[in-house]
């Protein structure tokens, strides 16, 4: 891949496991709420309530943990106790003293490209979450830049790489998500790699694989992309 000067890349899912966390708790949160209503029930209401809050809280655990109990209280219709908000209280607790746990190769990864490539660590979220997941990764030094953002779409991408002096056309993306990490990126002409994780947020899903000869990539694990980086253009 030439004239590539800068590597941005995304951090939950994609450096860090982030989704399998959530999952957890939704499990636990279906069970605290099973006498009330069925799981599909309470994940079709909290996942409405998650995008009606979405534009005053933002993304990240904080905001999650408001609509649980915003749900919580409506699917009891107020009958809900005390112990058992307390109990989602401890749930949301629980997420934000979680360990971070680097995926497998990331530490290798980005210690083969930050010799040769700008390193951004571009993401979105709660800011002092992910200020405090990145504390912990250990991988900090290998960024020349930090961009915690409330969302992931041209506009902002224009922004960030507009002020750092980046051209588009010499910027990657690398992500698990192809809405907010590779469609937006593809729209300015720059180029992305998607990596899928396990799990996706309904929210961050999109069904149209985009195409992209030549600037559009999709690799099993992060582990793949310096060898992908090294291979001659087609």
């Amino acid at each position: 891949m030439q004239h590539l000067r800068a590597i941005g890349f995304d951090a939950d899912d994609t450096l860090w496991h982030n989704e399998t966390i959530f999952e957890r708790v939704h499990e636990r949160y279906r069970a605290l709420l099973a006498h009330y209503h069925d799981a599909a029930t309470v994940d079709r209401t909290l996942f409405a309530t998650e995008m009606r809050n979405l534009e005053l809280y933002g993304y990240g655990i904080k905001g999650f943990m408001l609509s649980t109990v915003e749900t919580a209280i409506e699917l009891t219709d107020g009958k809900i106790s005390a112990q058992e908000i307390r109990t989602i209280i401890g749930l949301g607790r629980e997420m934000l003293n979680h360990p971070v746990e680097l995926l497998e190769g990331v530490s290798e990864v980005l210690a083969t490209l930050a010799p040769t490539h700008e390193l951004l660590l571009i993401t979105k979220g709660d800011l002092r979450d992910q200020e405090r997941k990145l504390a912990k990764s250990g991988i900090a030094s290998h960024f020349r830049g930090i961009e915690i953002v409330s969302e992931k779409n041209e506009p902002t991408y224009t922004t960030i790489l507009q002020r750092r002096g980046i051209p588009p056309t010499e910027f990657l993306m690398v992500g698990n998500s192809l809405k907010s990490d590779i469609l937006p990126v593809l729209a300015l002409g720059g180029s992305a790699v998607h990596v899928p994780y396990a799990l996706t947020w309904a929210h961050e899903r999109a069904t149209a694989v985009p195409e992209a000869p030549g600037r559009f990539f999709q690799i099993s694990t992060l582990g793949e992309l310096p060898s992908l980086l090294a291979a001659p253009a087609r």
